[in-house]
């Protein structure tokens, strides 16, 4: 049984954990970011280019009511008409909107970058949990959405008041303008509030979204054995490991005993060692290492090299150079060509003779 100690979420959570929680849309995401881009592109967009979608809209505008009385609006003709209406209103808003779209876009992929997952639409019963719904509904994060909402109101009401407070000297000039200078001030204090009601909502908003990264990895915080479990998942249990690398060495050592019949000389220490060589001229640039062994193994590479009559050679040096310094299929050191060369050479003398007899 894990400790009491070992159940307390007290390590950050690793980076699989933090795979898997993007993977079901789990991500540190902040809707107060999209909405103050969203309003600072509005406003960006209202400044630069309300003028003109003003002058324009009130040109249209004009048209229409200057030629009230000789417009006919029926069947056909009453299409064609909302048609340009609404294309002249899509006109008009055509940057608002663009820009909007834009900027909605990147807000979230500046937050969560690019996903696409169905795991929060996925129907799941326990969101219909009414217990929980309470639990939430009472929760410290639910107070704390409470006091951020509070926050937001009073620190972006507050701004929008002081820049209203620098604007109300304006007012007493209000009397000696015309309509349309009037109209023009209002709109162009009302933008101004507006963008700097823009700013405060930004500045909220990247506050917000440290602490949705803060509140997104306390969630996803991890204990010491949770760790340890996934660590297991990952790696393979040492147990299962152990018995497929014991696996992998007797399918090893299948293959090195059958390459011994194949094998021209048998060179061992006598007792200890015994490395089998193979060697043809036509592929190999120098002999290989068919198979080697010490203890048992070696006594049982001998044996199936007498089964097969395969020659074996005593010579303890050579045996102990190639035992440590060649693995199997290993060509033979460069130092051991000459004592080699000799070794088969006996080896193939003996086999004339044998042949011979």
């Amino acid at each position: 049984m894990p400790q009491k100690g070992d159940q307390e979420k007290t390590e950050k959570p690793t980076p699989k954990k933090l795979a898997d929680a993007r993977k079901k849309g789990q991500v540190p995401k902040s809707p107060d970011v999209s909405s103050a881009f969203i309003l600072l592109g509005s406003s960006v967009v209202l400044l630069l280019a309300g003028p003109w979608m003003f002058w324009a809209l009130n040109e249209f505008m004009h048209g229409i009511f200057a030629n009230l009385g000789t417009l006919y609006i029926e069947g056909d003709s009453a299409r064609a008409f909302l048609f340009e209406i609404f294309e002249q209103v899509l006109i008009i808003l055509l940057p608002l909107m663009v820009v909007l779209v834009i900027v909605g876009v990147g807000a979230n992929l500046i937050q969560v970058g690019f996903l696409f997952t169905f795991e929060p639409f996925t129907p799941k019963l326990s969101k219909f949990n009414p217990i929980t719904g309470m639990k939430k509904f009472f929760s410290i994060r639910a107070l704390v959405d409470v006091l951020k909402s509070v926050v937001k109101i009073l620190f972006i009401g507050g701004v929008a008041y002081a820049v209203l407070m620098g604007e109300i000297d304006i007012i007493p000039s209000l009397i000696e303008m015309s309509v349309g200078q009037i109209f023009s001030v209002i709109c162009m204090s009302s933008l101004k509030i507006f963008f700097y009601a823009s700013l405060a909502m930004f500045v909220l908003a990247v506050i917000d979204f440290i602490y949705q990264k803060w509140q997104h990895t306390k969630d996803l915080m991890m204990s010491k054995q949770e760790i340890k479990d996934e660590s297991k998942q990952s790696e393979g249990d040492p147990q299962v490991k152990s018995k497929i690398r014991q696996a992998q060495r007797e399918m090893a050592m299948r293959r090195m005993m059958q390459a011994v019949p194949e094998a021209d000389v048998i060179i061992t220490n006598p007792t200890s060692l015994a490395i089998a060589l193979m060697y043809d001229a036509e592929k190999m640039v120098a002999p290989q290492i068919a198979a080697k062994g010490a203890g048992f193994v070696a006594e049982r590479i001998k044996e199936i090299a007498r089964e097969n009559d395969v020659p074996i050679v005593e010579n303890k040096p050579v045996a102990q150079v190639l035992y440590k310094a060649g693995e199997i299929g290993d060509s033979i050191p460069d130092s051991m060509y000459r004592a080699i060369a000799e070794i088969l050479a006996y080896v193939y003398k003996l086999r004339r003779m044998n042949n011979m007899n």
